[in-house]
């Protein structure tokens, strides 16, 4: 694969992301960094990744930024309540987020990357 055809996103000073990096790196895996804390993520895109993935798997609950909310903002969510979170919030969107062009993987583990680039 090539930079042109994977790009990953999210915030460079996450532990996470810093980690999948260095995998990547280590096994020589070109790639494009897109930090949506800096420069945002676009709707329309974060709706497609919804549509793929479902924004279950994108909102990430367990981190600070959604637990510092107040209740109602977290009740009833439905994709697009949590895309309009995740836009405002895009620390709330679980990381990383490795775009390959034909599929998206979300979160990192040295064994799914493997199998990935396998």
């Amino acid at each position: 694969m090539t930079a042109a055809t994977v790009t990953m996103f999210g915030i460079p000073n996450c532990d996470t992301i810093k980690k999948a990096r260095k995998w990547l790196y280590d096994h020589k895996v070109d790639h494009a960094f897109h930090d949506y804390k800096k420069a945002g993520v676009d709707e329309k895109k974060l709706q497609a990744w919804v549509n793929e993935l479902g924004w279950e798997a994108l909102l990430n609950k367990s981190g600070t930024t959604f637990r510092k909310l107040p209740d109602e903002q977290k009740r009833d969510l439905v994709a697009d309540k949590a895309i309009a979170l995740m836009i405002a919030n895009p620390s709330m969107i679980r990381r990383p987020i490795l775009d390959l062009g034909d599929r998206k993987i979300v979160g990192f583990t040295p064994d799914l990357y493997a199998n990935v680039f396998s």
